[in-house]
């Protein structure tokens, strides 16, 4: 059971997690304003000063609420701010959860971050939590972040079709895609830290 008034931090050597705060503006504004085609495929776009502002808003006052818990991750390889995630439609009673609204800096892709923070985000919810199955949705046109997902060990599910509207006001088809507690156990935490020694 997540406990929305405590400041969860998860870390290892290479990334580390801690509770979105809205200081944290001013550490992804560089990205807001430089990047602004990270939110692409978002249903909420942080593209821009004032949409980042509501967008950091609207995900704190969603963990105020009891419905999410955003993160901003921490590279701790180059000392520097990468991005952000979060845990969301958390549903205690059912051990489930959803895992997405993730993004990160481009100078932060492809470098192993992503790995990190998901074995960090898995772990938490799977061990600590006892949460009993995470949930993963993209853009069925988002295709590399559809892979990256089941690189991580995710099993797709199907295709939710016109489920949804996307911050450019398109509708959407959503993929999704789960791991459960117990293929988390059997195989695919071991996959994933496998990956990662690989690749540092």
């Amino acid at each position: 059971m997540i406990d929305f008034t405590k400041a969860y931090i998860l870390e290892n050597d290479v990334a580390l997690l801690r509770p979105l705060l809205i200081d944290d503006i001013d550490h992804l504004l560089p990205f807001s304003v430089h990047e602004p085609e990270l939110w692409e495929y978002s249903l909420t776009s942080g593209a821009g000063s004032e949409k980042l502002e509501r967008y950091v808003q609207s995900a704190i006052q969603n963990r105020l609420d009891g419905r999410e818990y955003p993160f901003i991750v921490f590279d701790k390889r180059t000392g520097q701010y990468a991005g952000s995630t979060r845990f969301y439609d958390i549903q205690n009673h059912h051990q489930t959860l959803q895992l997405g609204f993730t993004w990160y800096g481009k100078a932060f892709q492809r470098t192993g971050l992503n790995r990190h923070c998901k074995n960090l985000l898995l772990s938490f919810a799977f061990e600590t939590l006892d949460f009993k199955r995470v949930e993963f949705r993209a853009d069925l046109e988002n295709k590399r972040s559809i892979q990256a997902m089941k690189n991580i060990g995710c099993t797709e599910e199907g295709i939710l079709r016109s489920n949804t509207i996307k911050a450019n006001g398109k509708r959407r088809d959503s993929v999704v895609l789960s791991i459960l507690q117990e293929d988390w156990l059997d195989g695919v935490k071991e996959q994933l830290e496998s990956k990662i020694r690989a690749s540092a």
